[in-house]
C-alpha cells in the first residue's frame, strides 16, 4: 500500500454521470483484480473523507477507474482535467481469487451499476489464464450502460436494464435464468439485493462477492463499513469490507 500523486492521463464521460479516469506514476504499486484505491479529491479538507474506487484496468505504470458523479466528492473529482495530479492511497483490499478457477472452467462475471467496473480487469485477468469468461452487465437503464464493447471483445456479454431500453428488461438475474448459462464459478460486483439475489440463487456453488459500503479511512481503523458474518448475524463477529474484503466467498457475510 502506498500514498501517490498520480498524473491524469485522460478524464471523460463515458456514459451519464460516469467518468473514465486514466492515472499513472512511477512509483504506482499494481493492483490485483478486485482491489480498489482510495481517491483524495480536491486540495484542501473539503471533502474530509477520501474516496473509495474500483481499479477498472492496469497498463504499465498506468491504471484506469470509473465512477459515477452522484455526490459532492466524485462530482469535483468530475472536474479535473488531464495533466493535473491526484493523490491515491491503495492499492487496498484482498481482490477477487483468480486462482479458484482452472483454465478451461467457465467463469460468470455479474456486475451491478458501478459494480461493473472492477469485473472488466478480473475478465482480462481470467481469459489470459485461459478461462471460458460470460458476462451479465446490468443497469437502471440505456443512459447510464457503459463498457458493452470493451466486455463483449473478452467474451459473450449480456446486458439488463430495468426499464427495457436495452438488452433484456429486467434484472441479470433474469438474463441468467433466461439464456440458461452454466458456469464453473461465479464473480460479481455491485448493489446488495443484487448481490443476495444471486446468493439466494446460486450460493450453493463457488462464487464471489465484492460489496461496495462507505468507507472513512479503507485500511480497517475506523470500523465505518463493518458488516456481520452470516454465521452470528446478531452477536459480534464481523468483518471489515475495506481490509478484509470487499471480496467474500458467499456464505462468509450477512447482506
Amino acid at each position: 500500500m502506498k500514498i501517490n500523486d498520480l498524473t491524469i492521463t485522460s478524464h471523460k464521460e463515458i456514459a451519464k454521470d460516469i467518468y473514465e479516469m486514466k492515472l499513472t506514476g512511477e512509483a504506482l504499486q499494481m493492483p490485483l483484480p478486485g482491489q480498489f484505491v482510495h481517491v483524495k479529491v480536491g486540495r484542501g479538507t473539503d471533502p474530509l473523507l477520501r474516496r473509495p474506487i474500483s481499479v477498472c484496468d492496469t497498463e504499465g505504470q498506468s491504471f484506469t477507474m470509473l465512477y459515477r458523479a452522484e455526490g459532492k466528492g466524485t462530482t469535483q473529482l468530475s472536474k479535473e482535467q488531464a495533466g493535473q495530479r491526484v493523490n491515491v492511497l491503495g492499492p487496498l483490499g484482498n481482490g477477487f481469487p483468480t486462482d479458484s478457477i482452472s483454465p478451461g472452467e467457465t467463469a460468470l462475471l455479474v456486475g451491478g451499476g458501478i459494480g461493473v467496473p472492477p469485473l472488466y480487469y478480473l475478465s482480462k485477468t481470467l481469459q489470459a489464464k485461459g478461462v471460458n469468461v460470460i458476462h451479465v452487465l446490468g443497469f437502471q437503464t440505456k443512459d447510464v450502460v457503459f463498457y458493452k464493447e470493451e466486455f463483449t471483445k473478452l467474451g459473450p456479454t449480456y446486458v439488463a436494464t430495468v426499464d427495457g431500453t436495452e438488452g433484456t428488461k429486467g434484472f441479470v438475474t433474469d438474463v441468467i435464468v433466461s439464456e440458461d448459462l452454466s458456469f464453473d464459478a461465479l464473480y460479481s460486483c455491485g448493489p446488495t439485493p443484487m448481490l443476495k439475489a444471486l446468493e439466494q440463487q446460486y450460493g450453493n456453488q463457488r462464487m464471489y462477492l465484492s460489496l461496495e459500503e462507505r468507507m472513512g479511512c479503507g485500511i480497517g481503523a475506523c470500523f465505518a463499513c463493518v458488516c456481520r458474518t452470516q454465521a452470528d448475524p446478531n452477536g459480534v463477529d464481523y468483518r471489515k469490507v475495506c481490509s478484509d474484503g470487499p471480496v467474500f466467498p458467499a456464505g462468509e457475510v450477512a447482506l
